[in-house]
């Protein structure tokens, strides 16, 4: 009993802590807690634990050769930190939130969901159901994880406390890349060109299954949503490699963004539809295009090749202990043939929480997460 009232009294103390401003320690905690949903981008650990020879893993050099303190891969998709790292860096945290399957093996996930949150990302992950299906976990199942996650919680510190807690949270979710792929790819196969109807039907799939995510994450407690677009995928050097001059997939970007501007549409819905909610929408495609176009301005040197694989742009093979590997790796865009790098993914979170404004909407994630 002593051990539940203590616990019921740290995690107020966090929640006000978090809306006052309060300095525990050096960082500033902008939200008790951030709670990650997502694809390969945002993955800290949880495909290591599934099982299944095609299941994607980042568990092997060079994987983590720049992740500070360690420098061993740990499943994230990146030559150091990610993504969540910096966008949970940027709310105060020292990293994203620890993998939920990390969690559980080291016994380990209360009070970890209470003090700071969960990571419930799986790399090759989609919007739907059917992509990839079998070796990752969809978009979902990562909800239902949070479900019987918040179950646990509450036996813990009772549901109040709970619901105070997660609608003062941070909901960070990046997916749908892993879905447009694998549309193009079955399209090509078809030896096909996607018709305008294929495409609208696409997206009413992809709609009403982040919107029924997003709904019942509300549903969990979740007020506050960090959703980051999908990025300009036919950019990426696998992609790229498969054209003959090395150009971007025009018609793969142009799937994209008419799913992002879809998204924009669908969450201003969801706001008037769910009391309470709020929303930023960070724009991976437009930031990540820019850098493309100017990549010199970014302060990169490569913006087509991965800096970790082999053959022609490090596209035609895998990031393996065997694969080349650049000398200069903060210089590349593409860590490997898909993933962004630590300080691509580094300038991403930063533009997302400070601005500039054009990259997020309709507030910055500093907004939302004071808000």
């Amino acid at each position: 009993m002593g051990y539940e009232v203590a616990m019921k009294a740290l995690v107020f103390s966090l929640v006000l802590g978090a809306v006052a401003g309060i300095r525990p320690s050096k960082l500033v905690r902008q939200v008790p807690a951030v709670y990650v949903f997502g694809d390969s981008t945002l993955d800290v650990g949880n495909n290591n634990y599934l099982p299944g020879k095609d299941v994607p893993r980042a568990d092997k050099p060079y994987y983590g050769i720049d992740l500070p303190g360690s420098g061993k891969p740990t499943g994230r998709f990146s030559n150091g930190y990610n993504t969540a790292d910096f966008v949970a860096k940027t709310l105060g945290f020292d990293k994203s939130p620890l993998a939920y399957f990390v969690l559980k093996a080291q016994k380990k996930l209360i009070p970890s969901a209470i003090t700071r949150g969960v990571s419930y990302a799986s790399a090759g992950s989609g919007i739907l159901d059917s992509t990839n299906a079998g070796n990752n976990m969809p978009l979902s199942q990562q909800v239902r994880l949070l479900e019987s996650t918040k179950a646990e919680m509450e036996a813990k510190v009772g549901p109040r406390a709970v619901s105070e807690l997660l609608g003062r949270s941070f909901f960070l979710v990046g997916t749908g890349s892993n879905d447009l792929f694998g549309f193009a790819t079955a399209q090509a196969k078809q030896n096909r060109t996607a018709t305008q109807s294929d495409v609208a039907a696409f997206y009413g799939s992809l709609l009403s299954n982040y919107s029924a995510a997003i709904t019942e994450l509300y549903k969990l407690g979740a007020r506050k949503f960090g959703l980051i677009n999908v990025g300009p995928v036919g950019c990426v050097p696998r992609v790229r490699v498969l054209n003959a001059t090395g150009a971007c997939a025009d018609g793969l970007n142009q799937l994209a963004g008419g799913f992002n501007a879809a998204l924009k549409t669908l969450l201003a819905q969801k706001k008037q539809q769910l009391p309470g909610l709020a929303y930023s929408v960070a724009d991976s495609f437009g930031l990540t295009q820019g850098a493309l176009a100017n990549p010199m301005a970014f302060g990169f040197v490569s913006s087509d090749s991965a800096c970790c694989g082999s053959g022609r742009l490090g596209a035609q093979g895998e990031c393996t202990p065997t694969a080349a590997l650049c000398p200069n790796r903060d210089a590349y865009i593409f860590w490997d043939s898909v993933h962004p790098g630590q300080r691509p993914a580094m300038i991403g979170a930063k533009a997302y929480y400070d601005g500039p404004a054009q990259y997020t909407s309709p507030v910055t994630f500093k907004q939302l997460a004071r808000a």
